[in-house]
């Protein structure tokens, strides 16, 4: 069930930039409760909001899972006091309820338990025996052992054992025929390894749940609404996780669902865009995309964008990336990636730069990039190498000479319209030639 964090409104006076880009509300309410967590533990810690605002916001969601000793340690650190009698009925409750639900799968757990129950479970695989008519025949594990597996393993996660939950919806899974609870124990799954950062195991069952889902009717706007926001978690901890955000926000069912609820997205978009060298070549859908939302949504860095692709404005953009630098310091997604997307930042307006200029100042960009004369010609020259300018460095002029070919803003603007122009006739070709298969078969229907 979905959980939505507010905060109480400050005034616009004592508003931090800090709290106006934050987008911990719009976020958590595409997110399981327990993922809610991580993310308002990171918000303690930059001290964006007021201790007592996080404090009443965790303790809420805290009250709605069983996880009661948790809850009790931080009302009793925040109160000085023990936790309501509500509370403490309910930890006899969830106790209760746990018996329960290991009396129900105990033919399971004795015949798996143990050092031998491992290897009788090791074995069974091996063997390919591992399915529900060979142990129902074996040892009367059934349909309804596996249906209280299922309950078992969600009030292990709302406990807060992720590693036991995870194990006993994989047990679900492989085993049960019924798939009345597949595709909600998919999610308990992907969400238990983000929660232990199985960033491997994750990024597996994040296709997995992406198949099952891309086959599944009905609802599949919100559902991958959720699954964008789950993603995150994933795409900015896994070693390929910007190249698989990239590449799965970029399909047309999932950017239609950016577009269409969740538009503040764009921002860990336009951040995999500019850090991934390798993708640079879907700066030009970004730019679209972002400009077509630049009504609905904008924060510094997709401002950062617009002002680079869209306006050529690099006194803006320069002045977006000092504001992108708090706006990454603060995300909980992107503090990983701050050091990175500056310098890329940088080697990007660098090279726009030298697209529409034919001779740049060194003193300039060393000005512009915060660095003195000699480091910047350093780090120009490296670029130069980088992204295989045609151009040389005139250090007596202490100027940057960009070879002729290089393309200015009027050759830019003139290679659009000649593409216009093209897209226009065969557009009109391929018209004419619908209206003529039109007439012949309209004359072919006549006889």
């Amino acid at each position: 069930n979905t959980v939505r964090v507010f905060f109480r409104p400050h005034t616009m006076a004592d508003q931090s930039k800090n709290q106006q880009y934050d987008l911990t509300k719009k976020l958590s309410q595409y997110l399981d409760r327990h993922l809610i967590f991580p993310l308002l533990d990171f918000l303690s810690a930059r001290e964006i909001w007021p201790a007592g605002q996080l404090t009443d916001a965790k303790l809420a969601l805290l009250s709605k899972t069983n996880m009661i000793d948790y809850y009790a340690e931080i009302y009793k650190n925040a109160k000085g006091q023990d936790i309501p009698q509500e509370m403490k009925d309910k930890r006899l409750t969830v106790v209760e309820s746990l018996r329960k639900l290991q009396n129900e799968i105990r033919v399971f757990l004795e015949y798996f338990s143990g050092e031998e129950g491992g290897q009788r479970l090791h074995m069974l695989k091996s063997e390919g025996n591992f399915n529900l008519a060979h142990l129902e025949a074996k040892c009367g594990i059934s349909e309804s052992t596996l249906d209280s597996m299922y309950k078992y393993a969600k009030f292990q996660f709302e406990c807060g054992n992720y590693a036991g939950a995870a194990e006993y919806l994989y047990y679900y899974r492989t085993l049960s025929v019924s798939r009345d609870n597949d595709t909600s124990a998919m999610w308990g799954k992907l969400g238990a390894e983000i929660l232990m950062q199985n960033w491997e195991t994750a990024s597996e069952d994040l296709k997995i749940l992406r198949e099952h889902l891309d086959n599944s009717p009905g609802h599949q706007l919100q559902a991958r609404t959720w699954l964008i926001h789950w993603a995150l978690f994933i795409f900015f901890n896994h070693p390929d996780g910007r190249d698989g955000i990239i590449d799965m926000f970029f399909q047309e069912k999932y950017m239609n669902a950016i577009q269409t609820t969740c538009p503040h997205i764009l921002r860990y978009l336009a951040t995999a865009c500019i850090t991934n060298k390798k993708k640079r070549g879907q700066i030009k859908e970004l730019v679209r995309v972002i400009e077509q939302e630049y009504g609905n949504y904008r924060d510094p860095i997709t401002e950062f964008v617009h002002a680079l692709y869209v306006d050529y404005n690099f006194d803006l953009a320069q002045e977006k990336l000092a504001a992108c630098e708090v706006v990454l310091q603060n995300d909980f997604f992107l503090v990983p990636c701050l050091e990175e997307f500056v310098e890329n930042a940088k080697l990007t307006i660098f090279e726009n730069y030298c697209r529409i200029h034919s001779v740049i100042d060194i003193g300039m960009v060393a000005e512009k990039l915060g660095m003195d004369r000699e480091k910047a010609e350093v780090w120009i020259v490296n670029l130069i190498r980088q992204a295989r300018l045609d151009a040389r460095i005139d250090s007596q002029a202490n100027q940057v000479i960009m070879d002729s070919q290089a393309t200015n803003v009027y050759q830019l603007v003139k290679e659009k319209t000649k593409n216009l122009s093209v897209r226009t006739l065969m557009l009109t070709e391929a018209l004419s030639s619908k209206m003529q298969s039109g007439d012949q078969k309209q004359r072919g229907l006549a006889y």
